[in-house]
């Protein structure tokens, strides 16, 4: 019993098991105010969304072969967690008004494109130090709280586990 007490409070654990970097929500709430549309113009919120984890991507309307990556991958990640893929839902957050290559939408058919101005969402997501919001994937909870960043070229496989732990974990969305 005393070694017990002992490992509790004493030695704590220093291991974790997520790939991606936990997000305080309450440091980071969604703006009420993010300004975002359809990209026919038309307003939108990410709350339409609510009740679903959300796969979260951001980048300008021109897609670098980068952000084209991580589309695809997000596509990918959805599609590996088989049965459980219907709880995930894909955002793009398009950060200017430069339209989007056809055969881009056609490749990421699912995905939700939404229209923000730049400044709102350099204000919202936590980067990590010298790099920008369309550098990572983020994932929001059901409840509509920013939860997790991933790094910049993540690792599939690990970001497939951290999402697979966080649905077998949750009984919503």
């Amino acid at each position: 019993m005393l070694f017990s007490y002992l490992t509790y409070y004493v030695i704590k654990p220093t291991g974790r098991t997520n790939y991606g970097a936990l997000i305080d929500p309450q440091l980071y709430p969604i703006p009420a105010a993010l300004g975002a549309t359809t990209l026919d113009g038309k307003p939108a919120a990410l709350d339409n969304y609510k009740g679903k984890w959300i796969m979260l991507q951001v980048g300008p309307g021109e897609c670098p072969q980068a952000c084209r990556d991580q589309l695809v991958a997000m596509r990918q990640l959805r599609l590996m967690q088989g049965k459980e893929m219907e709880r995930l839902e894909r955002v793009w957050l398009v950060t200017d008004a430069t339209p989007i290559d056809t055969m881009l939408i056609r490749v990421v058919d699912g995905t939700h494109m939404l229209r923000v101005p730049a400044a709102a969402v350099t204000s919202w997501l936590p980067v990590e130090p010298g790099g920008n919001a369309a550098d990572h994937m983020y994932l929001i909870d059901p409840m509509g709280h920013l939860m997790m960043r991933f790094p910049k070229q993540p690792d599939p496989s690990k970001v497939k586990k951290d999402i697979g732990k966080v649905l077998k974990a949750s009984a919503i969305g």
